[in-house]
């Protein structure tokens, strides 16, 4: 308690800067989730708001459906994120459908690249969903800062190929590959985000004059309203992991339709074309994934995974001549392949 400049005594709520850390008290009278400047460093500070037995500390980011933020989960003591639907996204049976779709998705999933969801609920007329914490960035927040380096290219397109490859064996399409539905744990492990999009393999396409997807990712076949599949979301991943060797998209114009024709029609520029620093083998797997025709795509997850694979071993082999003496090769080389 303490007492304001008229002598009216106040609750009070300590509460912490998610920026510097610094410990503040607030008004218990602000409403959940809105915010006051710290006095420390000017950063906002959320009022924390309950859900059950979720804690909402601090806002990670929104999106069409909602926002996610940082919470923690008092039973289990642990932190988690939660993502609250807009509210006034609950009234419309698509976006509804949409946030169902994305919980019963990620409920079917179990892939250390994926997303793990805890629990999806109805509080007092609130839908959220529970997941694990991945708030170490997005690919889309790392390619703003340049090129990201090639090997870590290729270790993000493994495991994710990786986790869409379970997903397929779930029957499930996730449909929106892109920088942004990449984030990273504490540990630096990409997380494959936001099924909202996905649907069944063998669900009837959609052909009511609305193309799903992100432009600068989306395939050539969903443009032009063929089947949909897998190497779908292939392609959606080889544009973005291009995005982030090179920092430019496959295809760039001055409007939407434009970008979309050149999904269509123009041949993508090889990566070693845009960057010279990309290997040739890194160049030519995402080249062949982003192939026109579907059938000139890799025929499996497993065949893309072997390609960016054998990419990075070289990667590495090249690596080692560059910085290593000559002297020295042979024996390094033994204990290498000894192991």
């Amino acid at each position: 308690m303490s007492e304001d400049a008229n002598g009216e005594r106040r609750q009070l709520r300590m509460v912490s800067c998610p920026g510097c850390g610094a410990k503040l008290f607030l008004s218990a009278d602000l409403p959940p989730l809105s915010t006051s400047p710290c006095s420390k460093c000017g950063g906002p500070v959320m009022i924390p708001m309950r859900l059950r037995q979720f804690e909402l500390r601090a806002p990670i980011g929104s999106g069409g459906m909602g926002t996610v933020y940082r919470a923690f989960d008092i039973t289990l003591e642990r932190e988690v994120a939660v993502k609250l639907m807009k509210r006034e996204l609950q009234q419309d049976s698509r976006a509804l459908e949409g946030f169902y779709r994305e919980a019963r998705s990620c409920a079917r999933l179990n892939h250390t690249n994926i997303i793990h969801l805890y629990t999806f609920d109805d509080y007092e007329g609130q839908l959220y969903l529970v997941m694990e914490l991945a708030d170490r960035g997005s690919l889309d927040g790392r390619i703003e800062s340049g090129p990201v380096p090639e090997l870590e290219v290729l270790d993000v397109g493994i495991k994710v190929a990786s986790a869409l490859d379970l997903a397929l064996k779930h029957g499930l399409l996730h449909r929106d590959i892109k920088p942004g539905n990449i984030l990273f744990n504490d540990e630096g492990e990409p997380k494959l985000v936001d099924f909202g999009l996905a649907r069944g393999t063998d669900a009837e396409s959609e052909h009511d004059g609305t193309v799903w997807g992100t432009p600068y990712y989306i395939a050539p076949e969903k443009i032009r309203r063929e089947r949909e599949d897998f190497l779908s979301d292939m392609y959606s991943l080889a544009g973005t992991l291009y995005h982030a060797v090179t920092q430019r998209v496959p295809f760039e114009a001055p409007t939407v339709e434009e970008v979309l024709a050149a999904h269509v029609h123009v041949q993508v520029t090889p990566p070693n074309q845009v960057l010279p620093d990309v290997s040739q083998p890194t160049s030519d797997a995402l080249v062949r994934a982003l192939a026109k025709q579907p059938a000139e795509r890799f025929a499996s997850y497993d065949d893309f995974i072997m390609a960016l694979t054998a990419a990075r071993s070289q990667y590495l082999v090249n690596r080692f001549v560059t910085r290593t003496p000559p002297t020295a090769r042979g024996g390094m080389l033994k204990n290498l392949f000894r192991r």
